[in-house]
């Protein structure tokens, strides 16, 4: 099977779909906020009718309902073995890193879902102890795993309390996750856009998607009472609306906020993939989808 991976803008989604009309393929979606219902012009969601090849991981969650890499990685690879048992190369495609190891490595989570009563346990006590009170309890019952952690990070101290309840302490699953063990024998195809090319694609994607109607999208969003989702820290594209929407800041100014916060996102992403020494990397700055799908090719056959 294959990944391929690298910062938004590059033209994933695009590369993976002429590969797989290549070689028998199908798409396994490893975006995040992609499988999300009704949030589609800010992922850059492609289109139901653009989708000549089957794709799975998307559309399969409503915006706020909870939803972790837990729950993705037992999607993604129901897909990954579907697919391959019906004689399609599975190919993974995204830019959400935690997502493709979840679906490729040797990676386990807490046994409970993100609203299960030990979480909910663990976040009421985070509330009445504090940050600091909390990260000493986790000091007295599992000292490695706090150590690796900062006191003010609630949500990995609580996660490390869960995990360690269930059995898999946070200092063990970090150590597999360093060592990048795969279950799949996988291919990993990186794909690089010179830095100035990849920011002016981002900015030309931000006012494509304006154009598109995003404003209006968000606000049906909104309509439908999902806020909270539209407006949480992964939620670039949409939070920013928001703001505009509401009134705290210009249109203009929003549309700036995105493309900035997008940018960064690509260099975290790119910094991310650039950590696995499996990933063998392809520049496609000047390449038509087509023209990069048969240098991925090659390159998976050399």
């Amino acid at each position: 099977m294959i990944a391929i991976v690298g910062p938004t803008g590059a033209g994933k989604s695009a590369i993976a779909r002429s590969l797989a009309e290549r070689i028998g393929g199908a798409i396994v979606g490893a975006d995040s906020m992609q499988v999300y219902r009704g949030m589609d012009i800010g992922t850059a969601k492609t289109p139901p009718e653009e989708r000549v090849v089957p794709h799975a991981c998307i559309d399969i969650a409503d915006p706020g309902e909870p939803f972790s890499a837990a729950l993705y990685q037992r999607v993604a690879r129901s897909a990954i073995d579907g697919y391959a048992s019906r004689g399609l190369v599975p190919i993974v495609c995204g830019g959400t890193g935690l997502y493709v190891r979840a679906a490729l490595d040797d990676w386990s989570f807490p046994a409970g879902s993100r609203e299960s009563a030990s979480r909910r346990e663990i976040e009421a006590l985070a509330v009445e102890l504090g940050p600091e009170e909390l990260h000493s309890r986790l000091a007295g019952l599992d000292p490695e795993s706090a150590a690796m952690i900062h006191p003010n990070n609630v949500r990995r101290v609580t996660r490390a309390l869960e995990m360690l309840a269930d059995g898999t302490p946070y200092h063990v699953q970090a150590s597999g996750f360093r060592e990048r063990r795969g279950v799949y024998d996988a291919h990993f195809i990186g794909l690089e856009v010179r830095r100035e090319v990849l920011y002016a694609r981002i900015d030309s994607r931000v006012d494509a998607m304006v154009e598109s109607g995003l404003l209006d999208e968000v606000r049906r969003l909104l309509d439908a009472g999902h806020r909270e989702a539209l407006t949480s820290s992964q939620a670039i594209g949409y939070k920013e609306m928001v703001s505009a929407i509401e009134g705290v800041i210009s249109v203009e100014q929003a549309i700036d906020d995105v493309k900035r916060a997008t940018r960064r996102y690509a260099k975290r992403q790119m910094s991310w993939f650039r950590a696995d020494p499996r990933v063998r990397w392809l520049d496609v700055t000047d390449l038509h989808a087509d023209e990069a799908a048969e240098r991925a090719l090659s390159l998976l056959e050399s």
